[in-house]
């Protein structure tokens, strides 16, 4: 089998009503896709989605004509386009679609199928009142979510801390609250300041006293140390890493002490491919991997395939905060939305490769953009 053509489009749903995200300056009107296509000459297609891709064009006479099971030489192609450009991951994704296709077998299974499911935490993106956010959480325990995660981005912290304060005194025990400081990475035209240590501290101590899960991202994603130190410094857990973009970083960080929980994600930073020995890394050195998730519905199925075969944290990311973020517009490419059952529970099905069907009709629609590089 050999790898014949690589093609790339690009999607725009419009959002209406708008979406604000905590770490948008303004309500989001539209949310984007892309989609990366592998096609072999042996008509086998595998399907990636994540970032734009950005860099790639250029360099695709490097997979063409190539082997799609020679993952590792792939992968490292890959890293070498990532240093130089942009994040072209969805393109390891694809590939490894292509292969569990190929083999008949779901990508899970190929990982080593530890598991079929792993339980979903919601995890929100919009800003609300305490009263609401309290409102929004009572619905998720109806829907058998035992986990949500809230963001932080109030200019007063403490704003922040009474939504936590509320929604533990209303749910009490019934929900694992985990907490985004979103202190890790800043949008282009963010140029406010982020916490340091000892402002990362005084908050992990107020929501220890809230008996919150985890806190993610308190301090940038470049202070190793840092999070080191608040980490021996409070009981909470510390989560971070889905934007680190290169192996070596989790290497780094696992030699410093710096997460219990580690988060990098397939669809935005490694791939299926790099993600997996970042897991096998940090959980040999005794902490938790749950990839982060948002992306859109192909970059969720990515990372629960790694997570449902490989994690031992209990809980999987799962983007949702109805009525404005929810599987129809999270999962619009796809044929069929991914949701949870009954129990919290994202189930994988037998469907070899990542096991999903595009939506032909929202494709036509809503394709802004159609690229092939190499071949025909």
């Amino acid at each position: 089998m050999k790898i014949t053509s690589i093609q790339i489009e690009h999607y725009l749903l419009p959002l209406t009503p708008p979406f604000k995200a905590a770490w948008d300056p303004a309500p989001r009107d539209k949310f984007a896709a892309t989609v990366v296509y592998v096609h072999t000459d042996e008509g086998i297609t595998g399907i990636g989605s994540g970032d734009l891709m950005v860099g790639f064009k250029g360099h695709e006479h490097l997979f063409i004509g190539e082997d799609p099971f020679a993952i590792e030489r792939h992968s490292q192609v890959l890293d070498n386009i990532d240093f130089h450009y942009g994040r072209c991951w969805p393109l390891d994704i694809a590939l490894w679609d292509l292969m569990g296709k190929a083999a008949n077998q779901p990508v899970y299974k190929l990982l080593g199928a530890k598991s079929n499911k792993i339980k979903a935490y919601a995890s929100t993106g919009e800003m609300v009142s305490p009263e609401e956010r309290v409102e929004r959480a009572h619905q998720l325990i109806e829907q058998g979510y035992e986990a949500m995660k809230i963001r932080f981005h109030h200019e007063d912290v403490r704003d922040d801390l009474k939504v936590v304060e509320a929604l533990r005194n209303s749910v009490g025990d019934k929900l694992h609250i985990m907490v985004d400081a979103n202190q890790g990475w800043q949008m282009p035209w963010d140029t406010g300041r982020t916490w340091d240590l000892k402002q990362a501290y005084q908050v992990a101590k107020e929501l220890e006293k809230l008996n919150v899960y985890w806190l993610e991202e308190p301090l940038p994603a470049h202070d190793f140390r840092g999070m080191a130190q608040l980490r021996n410094m409070t009981g909470i857990r510390i989560a971070g890493g889905e934007m680190n973009r290169r192996w070596h970083d989790f290497r780094e960080m696992t030699a410093h002490g710096s997460l219990d929980v580690y988060q990098p994600d397939a669809a935005l930073a490694g791939g299926i491919t790099k993600v997996k020995k970042i897991a096998d890394l940090v959980q040999g050195s005794g902490h938790w991997c749950s990839p982060h998730t948002w992306s859109n519905g192909i970059g969720v199925m990515a990372n629960l395939h790694l997570a449902a075969a490989l994690s031992d944290c209990p809980y999987l990311e799962f983007p949702y905060d109805p009525p404005l973020w929810s599987p129809n517009r999270r999962d619009f490419i796809m044929a069929e939305h991914l949701v949870p059952n009954e129990e919290g529970e994202l189930v994988l099905s037998e469907q070899p490769g990542l096991g999903i069907e595009l939506n032909r009709e929202a494709l036509e629609k809503y394709k802004i953009e159609s690229v092939y590089v190499g071949g025909k």
